[in-house]
This record gives structure tokens, sequence and C-alpha cells, in this order.
């Protein structure tokens, strides 16, 4: 198991990891957290060299992906940058990428009544502005679980607050900042429930934002 203790503080530099071979031939992987090496909860970036595949497989508890570059394909289409994509629980699919592409890959992480699928382009979608110069596009909302992208201006402080259900961050673009450290670009950052950071921000910066997911240890 990696990082399957989800009352612990996770961050990591993912720039700085290596890419690791996966079963396929011109897959690659940069794990997370996996509950264990082929099945089960898994989170991590995955990297398709160009003409690359994967076998047909099912997913029993679900997909979540979001496309950092290069065009994701399978049977429902192509997926260029900034595509989220969830396949719902007992789902199938041959994934591929004929010109390569890089991936934020959440697997078997769905609530039991998930059953939707989503397919946004949020390049194509409009942001929503909110309070202190936040701005948001929604992703995916089911019970108290919340997925969204966020934009940050530059010399914001995030105010503290517990995270109920715990706090999941990709670093897209920019960089988070707080007392024990700076989390470039592709950072990801998990935090467990009711954990308090104080964030800042000191150039625009664009999240892959994700709360109320986590277990909670009572």
């Amino acid at each position: 198991m990696l990082n399957m203790e989800f009352d612990q503080i996770v961050i990591i530099d993912t720039a700085a990891m290596e890419w690791q071979p996966s079963p396929s031939q011109g897959v690659w992987r940069k794990p997370l957290e996996r509950e264990a090496k082929e099945s089960g909860h898994t989170t991590s970036l995955v990297k398709y060299a160009a003409g690359s595949c994967f076998p047909s497989h099912k997913h029993p508890l679900g997909e979540e992906i979001l496309v950092l570059d290069g065009v994701f394909s399978d049977q429902t289409g192509d997926f260029g940058p900034g595509s989220y994509l969830r396949n719902p629980p007992g789902s199938e699919h041959s994934p591929l990428s004929r010109s390569g592409c890089t991936l934020f890959v959440k697997l078997n992480q769905f609530m039991v009544k998930d059953h939707e699928e989503v397919r946004i382009d949020t390049l194509n979608t409009d942001w929503h502005q909110g309070d202190n110069g936040f701005a948001a596009i929604p992703l995916h909302l089911c019970g108290h679980q919340h997925t969204a992208l966020v934009s940050c201006p530059p010399d914001l402080t995030f105010p503290p607050h517990p995270a109920i259900g715990g706090e999941e961050i990709l670093i897209l673009s920019g960089a988070l900042n707080d007392k024990h450290g700076h989390y470039p670009a592709l950072s990801w950052l998990r935090l467990p429930h009711l954990s308090k950071r104080t964030f800042t921000t000191s150039e625009g910066t664009v999240l892959l934002y994700k709360t109320g997911h986590l277990p909670i240890s009572l």
C-alpha cells in the first residue's frame, strides 16, 4: 500500500518523481496513493507515449480523469487538454493516445450512489467569479463530495478552515505557499478531515480541488 493512511498529510512534488512502467508498453505512471499494485483505490499521474494503449478493462468503483496535456481517447471520443472525465462504476473502456498525453487519474473512489458519466471541456467552459478574486469551474458534486477547478489571483491568502471530509489539491499552474514550504506546479497535496492550513499565492495559480471525499475518523 502507498499513502493509504487518510489521517495523514501527504504532499508530493510529482515533477521530481521518476516515471514507472505500467503493464502496458508505452504507458507510464507516477503513483501517489495506491491500495494494491493493480487494483483498488488508486491516484496517479499517467503518461501515454504516442501510439500507446491499454487493453479494455472495467472500473468496479469508477474512474476520474483530468487531461493535463496531449489528447486522450477511448470509444467515447477524443479528449484534449483540460478535459474532465468521469466513468461510472462498472464502466469499461479501451483507452489510447495517438499523439501522447499526460493524465491525472483517480480509480475506484466513487460513492456507491454515484453513477453519473461526466465529460467537461474546461477550456471552453465559463469560470464562475467568487469572492476575494477566486474563480471556479464546478466539475462534479455528489453528496458531500465536491470537485472543481479553482483559479486564484496573486497575493491571495486562503483563510484557514476545517476541511470536512478532507481536501485534495493538484496544482496545475502557479504555486502555493504556507509556513511549511513552497509547492510548485504539479505538486499534489492531500489534507485529512478537519485539517487547517493557511496557503498563500505569490502568482496566479490554478488548482484541481476536491473536498469531502476522505474517510472521517471519529
